[in-house]
């Protein structure tokens, strides 16, 4: 099809330059800057299409890069999806699939299955993207939101044993920024509209170091992730001038003005601080050297973002739950403004930032480079991706919730085990409750709205049987009959 033809064009252009950065001066290695959202859905953006929200940092940095139209997290939940970017392995592989718990236990929700024992911590033995870097002389740095270990000492606490310092990270300070979760548990006052003059945002530490960092002097190169807490809720801001802004802009009959009127405002700041990073790079004179990623860790809060109209949200694996947006920027060798519609994910930037740096990325089995996969110009190789959540949601109250997975619907739906398998455009869901699978075509129908399972029932078998030979081959961990459900 002409447009797959302009994609491939368009990447092997952006990867054959990464190749001839690299190969034509061995010591010239990359800065490596990647920018983590969270819960930020694909449809946030003014740059994939919303019209909702103002984001006008990122669409800028989509204007001079590479934006990604079928990119993937590799989980539908926070933990899982950090774990899997880390270290460049699927959910399944890991053995971590939902979001770490204080102590170690099972979900108690009353339903046929009952989910694995809670993952507590990535564990050590995990090879990292900042391991594998400061390998090649990276300096590494983190600031942001972890969720790689047992809750320390409050909720989100990074573990001493088991925090960015210990997997790779050289340089990481714990801090909420200017995330609700700064002050949110500190009482209803705390929660009050700071009364800040026009296009004035309160001031971000966690970004501030971030900045730092990136203005630092150094004569090694450097990997830093910044992981935004933003835009995951509590959704609120106490900029009364951004909050009015938004809800002006929702007609007054709308139930969710005053929600999608600070859901609006955090989208918007996250966008502020993306663009203070970007600045931040133009004032060090690193801007031109500086690969930059920014992607997000699940699809949308349903409540929230919506994910129109893609189907799903956070938490489930319809394409709402894992399409993520995806931009590439590297000045001289990213064409500017250019679009890619291969389908990609979060495990292949391990690969991808490792062969940059010149190291092995054996480790990340499930990522392919996405410099040396196209190289020779063929498209990528003919591979699947596979997620697993065998886990049900929501924990509480799960039994009130609805059972349909729809569209833009405001509910938090009943998510029950599932896998799912992509491979080429067919998408494969199989749900472990019921044992059904549900199939789409995803390049003439990327809403899931048609399940093509009975009409195309050999491609259905096909990609069930290869699902389950994936799972078993990296044993998965699944669920298992629950001893306790009485229906």
């Amino acid at each position: 099809m002409p447009y797959l033809v302009a994609a491939r064009r368009q990447a092997l252009c952006f990867l054959a330059a990464l190749a001839f950065a690299v190969s034509s001066d061995g010591a010239e290695k990359p800065d490596i800057l990647l920018i983590f959202a969270d819960d930020l859905s694909w449809s946030d953006l003014g740059c994939y299409g919303s019209e909702r929200f103002d984001t006008p940092n990122l669409d800028r940095l989509a204007k001079q890069g590479m934006r990604f139209t079928q990119a993937y997290a590799a989980a539908p939940i926070c933990s899982a999806s950090r774990a899997a970017l880390l270290t460049g392995n699927s959910t399944a592989r890991n053995g971590f699939e939902f979001v770490v718990k204080d102590k170690v236990g099972y979900q108690n929700v009353t339903a046929p299955l009952r989910a694995p024992p809670f993952t507590i911590d990535l564990k050590l033995k995990s090879r990292t993207i900042p391991e594998a870097l400061s390998e090649q002389v990276y300096e590494t740095g983190f600031f942001g939101k972890w969720h790689l270990n047992a809750h320390y000492e409050g909720y989100l606490g990074w573990s001493p044993t088991h925090g960015p310092k210990k997997q790779g990270f050289q340089k990481a300070i714990e801090d909420f920024g200017s995330h609700p979760y700064s002050y949110w548990r500190k009482g209803t006052n705390a929660r009050k509209f700071l009364d800040l003059p026009e296009d004035t945002y309160p001031d971000d530490a966690m970004t501030q170091h971030a900045i730092d960092f990136l203005k630092a002097d150094r004569d090694a190169p450097f990997f830093l992730m910044v992981s935004h807490f933003f835009v995951h809720d509590p959704n609120h801001t106490r900029m009364r001038w951004l909050y009015n802004r938004y809800l002006n802009s929702f007609p007054k009959s709308d139930p969710r003005r005053e929600t999608l009127a600070h859901y609006g405002a955090m989208v918007t700041t996250l966008d502020h601080h993306v663009g203070e990073l970007l600045d931040a790079l133009e004032e060090a004179g690193k801007a031109e050297s500086t690969l930059v990623v920014f992607t997000s860790d699940n699809g949308g809060h349903p409540n929230y973002a919506g994910n129109a109209p893609l189907r799903g949200s956070k938490w489930n694996l319809y394409e709402g739950g894992i399409r993520v947006p995806f931009l590439v920027r590297w000045p001289n060798f990213v064409e500017p403004g250019s679009l890619n519609e291969t389908a990609v994910w979060s495990p292949d930037l391990f690969p991808t930032f490792a062969e940059l740096a010149g190291t092995n990325a054996k480790s990340a089995r499930d990522g392919v480079s996405l410099l040396s996969q196209l190289r020779e110009g063929s498209e990528l190789p003919d591979r699947s991706m596979v997620w697993h959540f065998p886990y049900y949601h929501p924990e509480k109250k799960y039994s009130e919730r609805i059972d349909e997975i729809g569209v833009d619907d405001s509910e938090t739906s009943k998510t029950k085990p599932h896998s799912a398998i992509r491979k080429g455009n067919w998408k494969l869901l199989w749900f472990q409750e019921s044992d059904r699978v549900a199939l789409y075509d995803l390049e003439k129908d990327f809403t899931e709205s048609r399940d093509l399972a009975s009409s195309q029932l050999d491609v259905a078998n096909r990609l069930r049987d290869e699902l389950k030979r994936y799972l078993n081959s990296v044993d998965a961990r699944m669920p298992t009959p629950n001893p306790d459900y009485q229906q």
